[in-house]
């Protein structure tokens, strides 16, 4: 082989080398240090696209997670509403009882309408009562989306508790001025009517509550995948790092073993 100046094949090709590895290692370093096995896209062009879907789709899915939990606080506020509402039914219903007993004489029975009345205002206004300034009962049904992307939804009927005859209109009408223009059949009725809402009123709070359960599964399932795309396996990756490492030194060693060998042709020259 020939002894040369002017070229150090040897010293190159340790410098290419030396080169490669300094990269891998700041790879390394750059992955364990930042958590993420794509630190930029050329690291993996495909997986990053994948992996923004996927996080883009877990937030949605915790945001329609955030709009269940509102949607079934505003049905067990309305609830709350239509209990009290039956509470005050039956008292009215205990007082037409009353004012039919024979031993009450007309001052007895005025007492009781008054009570009636009160009654009456207290259901009018249950029938206004809000949510956040929203109206808890009415004509207008609401639409809840249950899936991140709005693909299924939850429709949460109306229901308007000073109506008639699905409410509670046939007790509190204007033309109902006393218990004596009150039937114990449109009494009944409206009972009905209340313990009607309260039934479909829960029926929505249990499809909504499996609803709020199937996101946050599918949400950690949407972390989880876009985790074994992007993040990085912290013991694979400490391993590759002692690699990368060890031959950044052995080839930092081998450059100089190979710049000092060109110092043999000076012996040469002497």
């Amino acid at each position: 082989m020939s002894v040369v100046i002017n070229s150090n094949a040897a010293a190159t090709l340790a410098a290419n080398n030396l080169a490669a590895s300094n990269s891998m290692l700041q790879k390394s370093l750059n992955r364990l240090s930042s958590g993420s096995r794509i630190v930029s896209p050329a690291d993996d062009a495909g997986g990053l696209a994948v992996s923004m879907k996927l996080s883009a789709a877990a937030r949605r899915s915790g945001a329609a997670a955030t709009n269940v939990s509102n949607a079934i606080s505003l049905l067990q506020t309305q609830d709350g509403v239509l209990q009290v509402a039956g509470k005050v039914l039956s008292r009215i219903g205990e007082l037409k009882t009353l004012y039919g007993d024979p031993t009450k004489n007309a001052s007895d029975r005025a007492n009781y309408d008054a009570e009636f009345t009160s009654l009456q205002a207290q259901l009018t206004a249950l029938g206004n009562e809000t949510f956040n300034g929203e109206s808890l009962f009415g004509s207008t049904a609401r639409t809840v989306p249950v899936t991140e992307d709005g693909a299924s939804s939850v429709t949460l009927a109306a229901r308007d508790l000073s109506a008639a005859p699905a409410g509670v209109g046939a007790v509190i009408a204007g033309t109902v001025t006393d218990l004596d223009d009150l039937t114990l059949a449109d009494l009944t009725a409206t009972i009905q009517n209340v313990a009607t809402f309260r039934a479909e009123n829960g029926a929505e709070q249990s499809r909504l509550g499996f609803a709020g359960e199937l996101l946050a599964i599918n949400k950690a399932n949407l972390e989880a995948a876009s985790s074994r795309i992007v993040d990085v396996d912290v013991a694979a990756e400490s391993t590759q790092l002692a690699r990368w490492n060890t031959l950044v030194q052995a080839g930092t060693a081998m450059l100089a073993q190979a710049n000092q060998s060109s110092q043999a042709v000076l012996r040469l020259l002497q």
